[in-house]
């Protein structure tokens, strides 16, 4: 059973958006045992009402909120990020770029506009990843919406972070808390290979084991992004690196959206991984998707 909101709060976004007196908005039951919310009845093309942008424990305890049935242009996108915090430019983007603008267009097109199959390409979003955690300042949300799907599969899974933490044993907790994890753009392609100068100078180290500013909850901060632990030899922390990374991904700390045109899907980078499935065929079916990432805190 959905929970509503109740009559008062109700009472407060008809009285001051009334474009909102006719609906009914409603957040639904978890969607996975790792999180997942979502909230129906809400335009989001239109300021969001304050009893909505407040209600910040629907993000905090589901990680992931899901808003159905959206029409959105990527503006008015940028608009419902920037409600949130600084939404993140497209840093070093041009005009004639795809990426340039208010919302970032990801997808599995080519120059021409024809699908293609870049999944197995190191840095491809279908790895285990945080959003940009290779700033000094990551983002603390993401926001995607989806504008054409293929027509079946193209999901994204989520993985739960503080989940997997808090199923480390105590040994474990003990070994990795203080470590801190180096990130650059790139690492994943290097495989084996020592940083380069250049790589070395663009990296930053965050701890493997970040404290949410808002919930205070300990989660891992790993993935795709990660080079090596700081101050242990290479090989060692990227062995460390990889075992928690297959920890954290266990089935019981994921949830797959099944994505709908339409769909708005927030989500939490700070206590979760992500990946996009190459479960259809992207050489054939295209699948487009506009990106907004609201600027974070430094990780602790």
């Amino acid at each position: 059973m959905a929970a509503q909101l109740t009559d008062s709060e109700n009472a407060v976004i008809a009285a001051a958006t009334p474009r909102y007196s006719r609906c009914k908005i409603e957040i639904g039951p978890r969607l996975s045992p790792a999180g997942g919310v979502a909230i129906t009845g809400i335009d989001l093309s239109r300021p969001l009402p304050t009893a909505i942008r407040d209600r910040n424990a629907a993000f905090h305890t589901h990680h992931i909120v899901v808003f159905p049935q959206q029409v959105l242009t990527r503006e008015q996108q940028f608009a419902f990020g920037a409600q949130f915090g600084s939404v993140e430019p497209a840093a070093g983007r041009g005009h004639g770029s795809k990426r340039y603008g208010v919302a970032h267009i990801i997808s599995n097109l080519d120059q021409d506009g024809k699908p293609v199959d870049r999944s197995a390409l190191p840095l491809s979003n279908y790895h285990w990843h945080t959003d940009k955690p290779y700033y000094r300042v990551p983002p603390m949300m993401t926001a995607l919406y989806a504008v054409e799907l293929p027509p079946a599969g193209g999901d994204t899974e989520f993985a739960n972070t503080a989940m997997a933490y808090a199923a480390l044993d105590g040994d474990t907790r003990r070994r990795i808390d203080g470590l801190r994890v180096v990130f650059y753009l790139g690492a994943s392609a290097a495989g084996s290979a020592c940083p380069s100068d250049a790589e070395s100078r663009a990296a930053v180290a965050h701890p493997l084991v970040r404290t949410h500013p808002e919930t205070g909850v300990k989660a891992l901060y790993l993935g795709n992004h990660a080079s090596h632990i700081l101050g242990q030899p290479l090989a060692e922390g990227r062995a460390l690196l990889k075992r928690l990374l297959a920890h954290a991904t266990r089935p019981e700390f994921r949830y797959l959206h099944r994505w709908r045109v339409g769909d708005l899907v927030i989500w939490d980078n700070r206590c979760l991984l992500h990946r996009a499935v190459a479960n259809f065929n992207l050489n054939q079916h295209r699948r487009i998707l506009h990106r907004t990432v609201v600027r974070g805190t430094v990780p602790v």
